[in-house]
């Protein structure tokens, strides 16, 4: 009996340990801009936040097309179309404020 209830849960925590986020810096920010110490250092930061705007800049594109196609396409959504269109927006909204605020983190780097 305890089998039978152990393996429904072994597997249930396999799926959400696979759906877990990975970390989306692949190195500790924090310590890498404390111990930043010549231009090629800062320089290397600055590419850094370029890539993660670019990264942004393409999930806003991405969400902006989904939101061009439920607003084009809400009568395939029904009642979900609102709620579906005020998601991309929040999501575009979003993705376009963190480019922004990590290419004048790359301006700030570069300037250093």
């Amino acid at each position: 009996m305890k089998t039978k209830l152990l393996i429904p849960l072994f597997l249930g925590l396999g799926l959400v340990s696979s759906c877990a986020e990975m970390d989306p810096h692949p190195m500790n920010m924090d310590l890498a801009v404390q111990r930043a110490e010549t231009k090629d250092d800062h320089e290397a930061l600055a590419k850094h936040y370029e890539e993660a705007a670019k990264d942004m800049q393409e999930k806003a594109r991405e969400h902006a097309e989904l939101l061009n196609h439920y607003q084009a396409k809400s009568y395939k959504y029904g009642r979900q179309a609102q709620d579906l269109k005020a998601h991309c927006q929040r999501l575009v909204d979003a993705y376009e404020k963190a480019a922004e605020e990590n290419l004048e983190m790359a301006r700030m780097h570069r300037q250093m």
